[in-house]
Order: structure tokens, then sequence, then C-alpha cells
């Protein structure tokens, strides 16, 4: 697999050097000053690329290998206002990328949120930090802190008592970080929720269950996919993160059967899968090294991650912690071997896509990590031992004393 990272633009505190000399040979980025259903023209993609690449004098190594995200709007979500105009003007950047010779990009589906965690500095045993979703935390902030109408009915008893002991135990400051952690919005953009404004978004998809929802991200398929193809790009969802649902809100990208869904509906080369295997990991329910095999033909991209599940359990919703890349209770050498396979797969057949691209997904706060304030999720040393891990792994399961080519 290639090996990338995510680096979020000039302002990211992990320079490009750092990346460089973390071992990565891709940079995974996007245009986050852009708004969403603003079109990428191909001047703003080309001084990107420009910036990835370096100066003449002192390149850095690195090529932007993929996009993420081309955000997709509430609009298109929900089909509401100039959702047809955002359709166009995606299918305009599609173009803009194609020229610049950028094929694989990134995308999601989630409604409002694009990612929840209830703690962006979770204290590990080893003293390190990392990103943790507590459910008990979560239904206190949906019950007390956002008070969103129906919430009740959402959880069980038990959760619901414990997250009200949790509120009344929490001062005014716990309270407001804990709503600043869980509106913060993407990673890399510069707008977030307020409450009042979060609110008004969770009441526009009051009237949208997921079966709507489902339909909608075909309709927003069959018109990007085909325009894909013919560019020969390579789209790949990103899955639910966490793969339950929120807020009231429909998830419909968190499971296999989810994917196959929507890949039968639009079946094309063109529209694929970004395997998450943190994300999908949340849910035992969801097999990685199977998905890896099973859904292989279409995974354009990789997020190699690990999750540690925990109590309390409400229904499909749990507790988790993001835990170090080979712990957690994803089996990653057999979901890497799976993917390994692949490849070779497609390097028979002579595909051009035959080297997936993957990065190290986030990663704990460690070492000079603690302190510097960078993006949370997305340390430096955090990540550059997250991808010696996993390299570690992928040239053990290459070497031909294991069987390797």
């Amino acid at each position: 697999m290639r090996q990338t990272w995510r680096w979020f633009g000039p302002a990211d505190k992990v320079s490009l050097e750092a990346v460089r000399q973390a071992g990565a040979q891709g940079i995974v980025t996007a245009l986050h000053h852009i708004p969403t259903a603003q079109e990428w023209t191909i001047g703003e993609i080309r001084k990107r690329q420009v910036i990835v690449r370096g100066p003449d004098d002192a390149p850095t190594g690195l090529t932007w290998d993929v996009v993420e995200s081309l955000p997709v709007s509430e609009d298109i979500k929900r089909q509401t206002g100039p959702w047809r105009d955002h359709i166009a003007a995606y299918k305009r950047s599609l173009a803009s990328l194609a020229a610049c010779g950028i094929e694989t990009i990134c995308y999601n589906f989630m409604p409002v949120l694009d990612w929840s965690r209830t703690d962006l500095h979770y204290v590990v045993p080893h003293g390190g930090h990392a990103m943790r979703f507590d459910l008990v935390d979560f239904a206190a902030f949906d019950l007390f802190v956002l008070a969103r109408p129906g919430a009740a009915d959402d959880y069980g008893d038990a959760l619901k008592e414990e997250a009200a002991a949790r509120h009344a135990a929490m001062d005014e400051a716990a309270r407001t970080r804990l709503a600043a952690n869980l509106t913060a919005g993407l990673p890399g953009a510069a707008e977030g929720w307020t409450l009042d404004s979060l609110r008004d978004q969770l009441a526009l998809y009051d009237a949208i269950p997921a079966e709507r929802l489902r339909a909608h991200l075909v309709d927003f398929l069959s018109e990007v996919v085909p325009v894909a193809e013919e560019l020969g790009l390579r789209l790949c969802c990103h899955p639910d993160d966490p793969p339950f649902p929120l807020l009231g809100l429909p998830r419909i990208v968190s499971t296999e059967a989810d994917y196959r869904f929507f890949l039968d509906a639009v079946d094309s080369p063109a529209n694929g899968v970004t395997l998450c295997s943190g994300s999908l990991g949340v849910r035992p329910d969801n097999d990685l090294p199977g998905m890896a095999q099973r859904l292989g033909d279409r995974i354009h991209f990789v997020h190699l991650r690990n999750v540690r599940r925990q109590e309390p359990v409400d229904g499909l919703r749990r507790s988790f912690f993001e835990d170090e890349h080979l712990a957690g209770e994803t089996d990653m050498v057999a979901t890497i071997a799976a993917l390994h396979a692949e490849e070779a797969r497609r390097r028979a057949l002579g595909r051009r896509d035959a080297e997936i691209p993957m990065r190290p997904d986030h990663g704990q706060d460690i070492l000079d990590d603690i302190g510097r304030g960078g993006q949370p999720g997305y340390p430096a040393i955090g990540r550059l031992k997250g991808l010696a891990e996993l390299r570690g792994v992928m040239t053990a399961l290459r070497h031909p004393l294991w069987g390797g080519a």
C-alpha cells in the first residue's frame, strides 16, 4: 500500500518536512478554505500541489495523492435549496481535480456532524492522550445541554439516569468544553456549530428517515459517478463516525450491508469505499478483515486505526477510545493481509490502481505532542509511531520467509 499522511494545509502544525521524515510517500489534503458547495478551480488545486511538492531547490519528495474531503453539502444530502447547483459545482470540481492529475477523492454522507467525540484529550494508561466517545457524556449533552426535543425517547432508562447524574456533577466549564468538543465540525475546516445553529440543522432532518437519506445518496452518486468514471477518477465514501445514530440523525454508511447497497445501486468502478478500520471497528458486528476481502474490488482508500470498546452499551451505541494502532479490537494484521491480497489480485489483472493508498488514521498524543496544540487526533509523533508499526506489519507480510512477494 502507498503510505500517505493527512495534512491540513499551510496552517497545519505538522510540517511537510516532518511528514517526509515520518516516512510518508504522499499527502492527503483538501482545500478547506473553500466553502462547501463552491467549485474547486484548477488554479486553487495547483497552488496546493505546488506547496506540497515544495520549491524546485528544496522539493519535499511528496505528492498530493488523495483528496479528503471534497465535501457534500447539507442541501445535497437533504435535496433542499440549490442542491442541483451544488451537484453541478461538484462535477466541475471533479473535472478540475482530474485536470491536475488527482484521481482519488474521499467524501462522506454524514448529516450535520462529520465525526463526534466527547473528549479530545482522554488520558490512556501510559500517560498519553487519545480521543474518546463517552456515551454517558454524550447523552448528558443531548438531553440537558442541547436539550434536543425527543432526545429522551432515544435512550434507555439506565443511561438517562446516569446521564442526569453526570450532568449534575459537571460545572459550567465542563459543560462548555463538552459542547465545544461535540460541535467542532470537520477536522481542518474553519466552521463549527453553535448550540442554536446545531438545533436548527437537526430540525431540518426531522422529516428525513434513513431510507430517504439513503435514496438521496444514490441520487447524488447517480449524478457524479458517471462523471468520475469518464474522467478516470475514484470516489470513495467514508463510513459514519461513529457508526450508529446520533442526535436523532440517520446513519446510512455504518456496515458492510450499507456499503453493498449503494455500490450495487450505482455499479461502477468509480463508486468505491474508504475502508476506515477505526470508524467501522466501533461496531463488533463489523468484520474488518472480511470486509477488506469482500469489498476489496471497490476499496480505493484505507484509514488504519484501532479502537477499544468500553461500557456502557445502549443498543448499537457504546463508549470507546482510540487505542494504539496494533492494540484495540480490530485484527490489524489480518486486515492488512487481506488488503495485500487484494493488491496482488489487482496487479495480476494489470489494474492501474493496484497500489491502494493508506494513511495511519489519528494517533495518540505522546511525548512532545502533548501541549503542542495540534489538530485533535492528528499529532506528529503519535501518527509517526502508528505509521512505523503499520509499515512493520506490511514489511513482514511481504517477506519471502512468510510467503510474501
